[in-house]
């Protein structure tokens, strides 16, 4: 009977001693988020609350500038996570990217994925999408954390999907200017609920104006311009914060806090005389240009 007893134990030493191993193996595996962009919702809302329009032909939304600050929000939010990436859904004809879709799916750290658009101009298959994704992300244990940014009711069984797997599904949406842009359900099921006010929307999305009594249309920058002046901003910024401001900004290259993008996009548009708005490749060149003098100075 001892022998039983002691043989008993044993196993289970044995046993808590797999389980510590096991719980500090998971401990060290670094938490892991994704971005999930609806952006019918996102242009519909975003427009509303800043333009005062859901046309998207009535005003421009900086997508490159938008995903950024949605990585600068989520770094914040889930501070001991590492990104996967951005996925951004949206509706196109026959699923064949327009322009503006090819240049976000250029952007670093974003996938496109696209449903069909109807003759309506209505998105069709994108919920399924974000379903599918979310459930074999969370399947695989890719992610620990999504952010959804959507509204429509259809995406509860994406958030139910994602949940079984264990993976806590956390609700962004857009500020409303009267009542709500969110389905109740969709609110009552996800983990948590954040609002993205109009003072985050408002540096990226403009209504668009006519400009029947402009000049001539200022000539293109080249690279090496843009490159220029994200280098003068940056030697501008580096003396005015000093070296421990550059420390703590290094962290998080190649990425620049929201506050400090938009602020090297305004002025240098004004340096420039030229609207760095949409223009991807003009606003990497910028920001190469700005990091690489602040890494010559550290």
């Amino acid at each position: 009977m001892n022998d039983d007893l002691a043989a008993l134990a044993a196993r289970i030493d044995r046993t808590n001693e797999l389980l510590t191993r096991m719980l500090a193996e998971v401990a060290k595996t670094p938490s892991t988020h994704a971005i999930f962009v609806d952006a019918g919702y996102l242009y519909a809302a975003a427009g509303r609350l800043v333009a005062g329009t859901e046309d998207r032909r009535a005003f421009d939304l900086d997508a490159e500038g938008l995903s950024e600050a949605f990585i600068d929000r989520a770094r914040s939010v889930f501070a001991d996570s590492r990104l996967l990436r951005v996925y951004w859904y949206d509706g196109a004809r026959r699923r064949i990217h327009t322009a503006e879709q090819q240049t976000i799916a250029e952007l670093p750290d974003v996938k496109v994925r696209l449903g069909n658009l109807n003759a309506n101009n209505q998105q069709k298959g994108v919920d399924s999408l974000i379903r599918s994704d979310l459930e074999s992300l969370a399947r695989h244990r890719a992610i620990s954390d999504a952010a959804l940014l959507g509204g429509d009711e259809d995406l509860v069984s994406a958030v139910e999907a994602a949940q079984g797997y264990g993976a806590r599904v956390h609700l962004w949406g857009v500020e409303a200017p009267d009542g709500r842009n969110q389905a109740e359900p969709l609110l009552w099921e996800v983990d948590s609920q954040r609002t993205l006010d109009l003072e985050f929307f408002k540096p990226y999305v403009a209504r668009r104006t006519a400009h029947a009594h402009e000049g001539p249309p200022t000539a293109r920058p080249t690279r090496d311009d843009v490159r220029f002046v994200g280098a003068q901003i940056a030697a501008k910024w580096l003396a005015a914060r000093g070296r421990d401001s550059l420390g703590e900004l290094l962290p998080g290259h190649p990425y620049l806090p929201g506050s400090v993008d938009q602020d090297l996009l305004v002025e240098a548009e004004g340096l420039l005389q030229y609207s760095l708005r949409g223009q991807a490749d003009l606003r990497r060149f910028l920001r190469d240009g700005f990091w690489e003098h602040l890494r010559t100075q550290y």
